[in-house]
């Protein structure tokens, strides 16, 4: 099989945001999102984001534009959520977004009548049933084709640390998990999900495409969902690894140390430089231990076995990459990874209001519709990272 790869500026930025609609009064998950995309279709078809579909029909994914910088695409999202909060506040319905739903259950949740939702249900029954789960999806520009498989390599060293920095779903259908993000593993239960295959060279993709096509794993390159993959058709890496985020400096932050460490990798790689990435038995303890413990991790950060804790590793990663994203223009944003360090992630918030409410999952949801509408409606918090 061969596959082309689209043409992208090196670096560039593209954002998606999966947002959850919920009830004004209780909290839990409405099945509205066909009719508010079908009333928003006419007044945003011109517009640089987009607001779509997802697999159930209590969500609405909002994706910038393609950004020369984290901010651009940022802006983009403000303007997103402005347009569906048009159609969400008439209807009282509410905007929020984390991993997961702190008590939702999977079924009293909608299926999108789309045939390709439609087939996946179908062939995971009740795991696919289960998909309650919101995430960020970050795309950076790749120039090269001959790059993606080693950038792919050498970021999957770093998904502890971006699963831990975006860890929002401690609450599963009601329950405490004991888990920084459950989401991580409810996820990977999808076929082809998971941890990315390390594979040499655009070549070895095709021919894993072609093995899994041919034997009806699927239907196309669309169905790769791993935690960070090609996506051809932008010409873009694509990390998926990343619960949903209720606010936009949060998702900021994290898109920024994305792109920063792409451009890293990008430039080491035109110095002639071979990028390794660490065992995948490592890979796979890692991401269970940032699911886990989130940013309490002690995470394996090299070949040798050696130890460190997330939070001290992503430190030294922000003093060492500081240079590439001043380069970038993306360094307030950079320093948001900061921030999370410092106050916490979107898990250790949740919990601690689930513990100053004795355990009311409610008070939780009203926390992370309080969260998410003090940021991205708002232009001051693009304005605060300038």
């Amino acid at each position: 099989m061969t596959l082309g790869f689209a043409t992208s500026a090196r670096s560039s930025v593209g954002l998606e945001w999966e947002i959850m609609l919920a009830d004004r009064g209780t909290g839990d998950l409405v099945g509205r999102a066909p009719e508010i995309l079908d009333e928003l279709a006419p007044a945003i078809e011109l517009e640089r984001f987009s607001l779509t579909s997802e697999l159930l029909t209590n969500t609405v994914e909002v994706t910038s534009g393609i950004g020369a910088t984290v901010a651009a695409a940022a802006e983009d999202m403000v303007d997103g959520i402005r347009a569906l909060r048009t159609a969400t506040e008439p209807r009282d319905l509410d905007l929020m977004c984390a991993g997961s739903h702190p008590f939702a259950q999977w079924y009293d949740q909608e299926v999108t009548d789309k045939t390709r939702y439609q087939a996946l249900i179908e062939r995971t029954q009740w795991w696919g049933r289960n998909m309650m789960i919101w995430g960020i999806h970050i795309h950076v520009g790749v120039e090269d084709v001959n790059k993606v498989m080693p950038l792919i390599r050498a970021l999957s060293t770093y998904l502890p640390h971006l699963q831990a920095l975006s860890a929002s779903s401690p609450f599963w259908a009601g329950d405490r998990t004991g888990y920084a993000s459950n989401r991580a593993l409810v996820f990977q239960q999808l076929p082809t999900a998971g941890l990315p295959w390390l594979l040499d060279d655009w070549a070895a993709f095709e021919a894993y495409l072609d093995d899994m096509v041919r034997t009806g794993v699927m239907e196309d390159a669309t169905e790769v969902r791993w935690d960070i993959r090609p996506a051809p058709r932008w010409g873009t890496i694509e990390v998926r690894a990343c619960d949903g985020m209720s606010t936009l400096p949060e998702l900021a932050a994290v898109a920024a140390l994305i792109q920063v460490l792409v451009e890293h990798f990008s430039r080491r790689l035109d110095a002639g430089e071979e990028l390794t990435g660490i065992q995948p038995w490592f890979l796979r303890e890692n991401k269970w231990r940032a699911a886990r413990y989130g940013l309490d991790a002690e995470i394996i950060v090299d070949r040798d076995g050696t130890l460190a804790p997330v939070r001290q590793h992503l430190r030294d990663v922000l003093d060492d990459l500081a240079e590439i994203s001043v380069q970038l223009k993306c360094a307030k944003e950079f320093a948001g990874v900061e921030k999370i360090l410092a106050t916490g992630a979107s898990y250790e918030r949740q919990l601690r209001v689930a513990d100053e409410n004795g355990g009311d999952l409610r008070a939780v949801v009203r926390h992370l519709v309080t969260e998410f509408r003090d940021g991205p409606t708002l232009r001051d918090h693009l304005n605060a990272l300038r």
